[in-house]
């Protein structure tokens, strides 16, 4: 109404419009706060109608990002900027090399998840993991019957005892404790999901049935026997020898219940000989804090070498998604600049690099962000092409059972 009144003004005292703003700034009073008024009551007008046309306040959203960014480096005591080249380093392989990330996995996931926690939160929900979405589905259910999903397979009661195996925040962990009505414990590495994690637990009114604890999954601080179920929703990837994950998820789960997680593998259409290929495994890789890919054979001989049965082991993206969307379009360009797509697009690759390095340079992000979201830019990319090529997929299902003697 304010916008109207005031465009209404400006048109009936036939006031001359500035042709820039060194124009604008050379007129009269009345024309600097007519126009700057219109100027002004515009950007309000368009933060309202994005807010109203997304409902989800993305401005509102990206403004919370940015300044609980700011607090993090303070209370936490990082340097984004000091972090995220070290951080590169480890994947430099002319530093580094496979074998020095495996031995400092620990320092790559802890770093990785510091820095990219927030924009995941921000961009993808609670729920760091991929799903297909039905015709009709929205993200969020896909996301949600995708976890339903993989908990059904456990054979869970009320009251049991389950562990999330590199829980995240804990959205899985939520979904997982209403569905089924057991008892989750989440397990992280990294001290800040924990956190973030057990206070959206709390905000759920789930503390009593949820929580997240700190710990190294290779080294789980849980007696043998302990649980009634265990699963791992694209977690374990982080590992850089999957048989000291699983034999320690076979340790603590008890007598003849079910482990079942989806991983992250490289296809049988991997060809370690195409260029292109090699290229988009280092950049998820890169992006996605791993040590070294595995492939689907790997997974399932590291499963049976530590004593577990096998019930089932297929590639879900693969299912007929009866002319739905597969796993990897919400990373696939868009020029559309009102879509999570967008930033994958040239244009938007440049426009979110180029506005975070101006933020960075007034303060209101802390310095190396932009680098971060380029980082994690290199890893969506890699992701897109991996899974529009077939030669990866974020949803490799293992079902195994621990036997009963």
């Amino acid at each position: 109404s304010l916008l109207a009144v005031d465009a209404a003004y400006i048109y009936f005292n036939k006031l001359p419009v500035p042709e820039s703003i060194d124009a604008l700034l050379a007129s009269d009073n009345e024309s600097k706060v007519a126009f700057g008024g219109a100027i002004a009551l515009g950007g309000v007008a368009s933060i309202l109608v994005v807010n109203k046309m997304f409902g989800t306040d993305p401005i509102g959203r990206t403004w919370d990002m940015f300044m609980k960014f700011l607090k993090q480096e303070k209370s936490r005591n990082i340097k984004v900027d000091e972090w995220i080249d070290k951080y590169n380093d480890l994947h430099d392989d002319k530093k580094d090399g496979v074998d020095g990330r495996n031995s400092a996995y620990t320092t790559l996931v802890n770093s990785y998840y510091e820095l990219a926690t927030l924009f995941y939160e921000w961009g993808w929900g609670q729920s760091f993991h991929f799903a297909y979405q039905l015709k009709g589905e929205s993200f969020k259910e896909a996301i949600a019957r995708h976890e339903y999903f993989l908990a059904g397979r456990l054979g869970v009661s009320e009251g049991d005892k389950i562990i999330d195996v590199g829980c995240g925040i804990g959205g899985p962990m939520r979904n997982i404790a209403r569905f089924t009505r057991a008892n989750v414990t989440g397990v992280t590495l990294n001290e800040y999901q924990v956190l973030r994690g057990n206070e959206l637990n709390r905000a759920a009114g789930l503390e009593s049935t949820a929580r997240s604890v700190q710990a190294d999954f290779m080294k789980l601080p849980f007696d043998a026997n302990t649980f009634d179920g265990a699963y791992a929703i694209e977690a374990t990837c982080h590992a850089p020898r999957r048989q000291d994950v699983y034999g320690e998820i076979y340790r603590v789960l008890k007598p003849g219940q079910v482990f079942a997680t989806y991983e992250w593998c490289l296809t049988p259409k991997y060809d370690a000989n195409n260029a292109e290929h090699r290229l988009i495994k280092k950049k998820i890789e890169e992006g996605d804090g791993l040590p070294d890919m595995a492939t689907q054979q790997e997974c399932v001989d590291a499963l049976t070498d530590v004593g577990f049965e096998m019930v089932e082991a297929r590639d879900m993206a693969l299912d007929n998604i009866f002319g739905g969307d597969p796993w990897w379009l919400p990373l696939h360009p868009s020029p559309n600049p009102f879509t999570f797509r967008f930033q994958m697009h040239p244009v938007g690759k440049f426009l979110v690099k180029n506005i975070l390095w101006v933020l960075e340079g007034i303060w209101l992000v802390p310095s190396g962000t932009y680098k971060v979201e380029e980082m994690l830019q290199q890893g969506g990319w890699g992701c897109e092409r991996g899974g529009y090529h077939g030669i990866f997929t974020p949803m490799w299902l293992m079902v195994a059972r621990k036997p009963l003697n």
